[in-house]
């Protein structure tokens, strides 16, 4: 038979969803068997192209659709191609009869609408039970249901991340160096294993809670009395930081979270909340008297993303004895039955000393950070934690708690620890990446893996949810800082706490960075 757009170009191949359904419902009605493919297609090979000539022969129509950017999880470098120009390659080739963008996370809503008589799949993606995000299993109940099924290719494999590692770097040189030196040295199973095992963790996670609001404005002018700034308020986008954030990222790797917070008595916003945390995660939130829930507004330019400037609503004055006896009562209970707790202390008089005191003594692992902010610089140190199996704090934060500007790193890290009794620690360094240390082992300095730097708020706490998780599991102290910075890599790439790290997506970027 000849292929029905044999003649036609590129682009004139390359079709709205809604085209590529009409056209295989005109197949169909025809008597024409209809084949559909799906995926990324970042860098077109020869395995795809194989893969595309096979899936073609079993059939008389291959369509095919293609990932769009914003759901392409192989980490914020990626991808190399934007979603037009992978489609159009694709369409490029004789074999393929139309091309299509996806519009959603997964084939499976295109298949419903394609309606293909096969679903094709390249042999690797034979074992279901490898993987790990479940998107084959799920495409081949929607092909069924469709009342097709799935068909695997048999030859070539390559990997298009592989390739774009080795051909099309898109790390500095030494980026690259470290990352083939990391897959010599630990391999990708030793980065993906405890993905897989944390899942079985139950995770205490104590924190105030945050409202962090980004109030989006246009530039208006200069007022013409005063020098000040004039602008038009836009819209809010308000997002769940702090602890929030902390436990949907935690939740986001399957585990059981339980998060113990303060709201405020007065605008507790807790609906909002409720609506934004993740299923597994199990509140606790205590009621602090004559306070607001502690919202972070940050005014934004849209334009060019720039804030000009923060407004906190909260009460930062000491916490009352009966508040303090409150939440201490609540750690009694849940500390002894939580496999790691991680506290993340913002400074704004949740944590007292005798709240601290308690968790260090019945904390069966404690990871700490003690963050530095605009409320409290200068009177809050991480110091105050007797005791830490893991403590991760800024280059900045460290340097204030030496009192020391511009010391070497590998002096000040081993005397902070001998003076704090922490073993082991990381201090993470923005675009320089994360040196961490431990006793016995050592140093061990990993690079940052960040490209588009969107937003920095809450990198840290993406940084610390992972590595955490890492650290209890027993993975060695440079995969924990490799998890740390890609976590925080992702973190970086989006607004505000817009998304939460999930073990697929986490998983699809290690992956694309060790491939």
């Amino acid at each position: 038979m000849v292929p029905i757009s044999r003649l036609k170009s590129a682009r004139g191949k390359v079709l709205s969803l809604d085209e590529l359904s009409a056209a295989a419902a005109k197949a169909r009605a025809a008597g024409h068997r209809v084949v559909h493919c799906h995926g990324v297609f970042d860098l077109l090979h020869i395995g795809h192209i194989r893969h595309f000539q096979a899936a073609r022969a079993m059939g008389d129509l291959l369509l095919v659709t293609v990932s769009p950017d914003r759901f392409v999880h192989k980490g914020p470098h990626r991808p190399c191609f934007n979603e037009d120009l992978r489609a159009e390659a694709v369409a490029a080739l004789d074999c393929v009869d139309f091309a299509a963008v996806n519009r959603w996370p997964t084939a499976v809503e295109a298949i419903r609408m394609i309606r293909p008589d096969l679903y094709v799949k390249g042999s690797d993606y034979r074992r279901a039970k490898d993987d790990a995000t479940g998107g084959i299993r799920r495409e081949k109940e929607a092909v069924r249901s469709a009342g097709g099924r799935l068909a695997f290719t048999d030859d070539l494999v390559f990997s298009s991340s592989s390739l774009i590692n080795k051909n099309l770097p898109l790390f500095p040189p030494a980026v690259q160096e470290y990352l083939e030196g990391f897959r010599r040295r630990r391999g990708l199973s030793a980065a993906l294993k405890p993905l897989e095992e944390a899942r079985q963790l139950k995770v205490l996670v104590v924190g105030e809670a945050i409202v962090d609001e980004y109030v989006y404005c246009a530039a208006i002018g200069k007022s013409s009395k005063e020098p000040t700034l004039v602008v038009r308020q836009l819209h809010r986008e308000p997002f769940a930081g702090g602890i929030l954030a902390v436990a949907n990222h935690v939740a986001g790797l399957g585990a059981k979270v339980r998060l113990v917070s303060f709201l405020g008595e007065r605008n507790s916003r807790l609906g909002f909340i409720q609506d934004k945390l993740r299923p597994n995660v199990r509140p606790c939130f205590l009621y602090r008297a004559d306070s607001p829930t502690i919202v972070k507004r940050r005014y934004v330019e849209q334009y060019h993303f720039t804030k000009l400037l923060e407004v906190y609503e909260i009460n930062d004055a000491l916490m009352d004895e009966r508040d303090g006896r409150a939440l201490r009562a609540v750690l009694e209970r849940e500390l002894p039955r939580h496999d790691a707790v991680i506290v993340v202390d913002y400074g704004h008089g949740m944590l007292e000393d005798k709240t601290i005191e308690l968790i260090c003594r019945k904390a069966r692992y404690l990871a700490v950070n003690a963050q530095s902010n605009a409320g409290n610089i200068g009177y809050h140190t991480i110091d105050r934690y007797r005791r830490a199996d893991l403590a991760c704090l800024t280059e900045n934060e460290l340097r204030m708690e030496a009192r020391d500007r511009r010391g070497d790193l590998r002096r000040l890290i081993p005397a902070f620890s001998r003076r704090t009794g922490f073993k082991r620690l990381i201090v993470t360094r923005g675009n320089n990446g994360c040196l961490a240390y431990d006793r016995r082992e050592g140093f061990v300095e990993i690079p940052a893996f960040a490209g588009h730097v969107q937003d920095r708020v809450g990198a840290g706490d993406a940084f610390l949810s992972m590595a955490a998780l890492y650290d209890r599991l027993g993975a060695p102290l440079e995969v924990t800082g490799f998890i740390g910075n890609a976590a925080g890599a992702q973190a970086v790439a989006t607004v505000g706490h817009r998304d939460f790290l999930d073990k697929a997506t986490l998983l699809k970027h290690v992956e694309s960075l060790l491939k």
